[in-house]
């Protein structure tokens, strides 16, 4: 079986239990994903498999969209709702000014990764780190965000959309305009929605996959030649 899958990934789901249940599923060794999505994440997962690994180079620099949820007035140590909430603000923004802080996001960004994230430093996955109570230094990584649309503020929570570069940490996004606009932010919601080319629509639910038989599932692959 070689081909790129597009599935439709659930809350609640690291991208890397994804890949080992269909890993199961398929019988296959080679299988691999181009972009964590994190466990309170849903939407748009690309898995490559057999050969297709050989291009995940060319899938996993690709700029992605995401539709997600903001929740202001509060920080948590992780940026999002799974984490602890350390601080809480008395929100006095208005929409406007929520618009146009967005704006100030477009272009070039410089991000420091979250310490709950799977970046490693030292070989180290970060996120240990931070279970253990500790917090290291990190360096900023460079982020483009392409598009920063509000779709609609309905105080504490503001839904949007955001285009942006490869490694963009949208939770680190939700944090720092928490900062800009003085009350704290953290993401509540989160769904991708397009990697490159590939979008949701086109992505199969993982309870489906995993309903179908071997040759159902080997219909849904997209050819590596149709790929690049």
């Amino acid at each position: 079986m070689n081909g790129v899958l597009l599935v439709d990934k659930p809350i609640g789901w690291t991208s890397h239990d994804v890949v080992a249940k269909l890993r199961n599923r398929l019988r296959v060794r080679k299988i691999g994903h181009a972009g964590t999505l994190d466990p309170m994440a849903t939407g748009l997962l690309v898995l490559l498999i057999g050969n297709a690994t050989k291009i995940s180079q060319y899938v996993i620099n690709q700029d992605k969209t995401y539709e997600g949820t903001l929740r202001l007035g509060q920080e948590t140590d992780s940026y999002d709702g799974e984490g602890e909430v350390v601080a809480t603000h008395e929100i006095r923004v208005s929409e406007e000014v929520i618009r146009r802080c967005a704006q100030q996001f477009l272009g070039d960004q410089l991000q420091l990764p979250p310490m709950f994230s799977a970046k490693k430093v030292n070989g180290q996955p970060l996120y240990k780190l931070a279970r253990r109570g500790e917090t290291i230094e990190r360096e900023p990584r460079l982020a483009k965000i392409y598009e920063f649309l509000i779709h609609e503020v309905a105080l504490p929570s503001v839904t949007f959309r955001v285009a942006c570069s490869k490694g963009t940490y949208v939770r680190t996004l939700a944090h720092d305009m928490g900062q800009k606009l003085g009350c704290g932010a953290y993401l509540s919601q989160l769904c991708r929605t397009r990697t490159g080319n590939f979008r949701l629509d086109q992505a199969v639910a993982l309870d489906n996959l995993l309903a179908m038989e071997y040759n159902e599932i080997e219909h849904c692959l997209l050819a590596i030649t149709d790929i690049l």
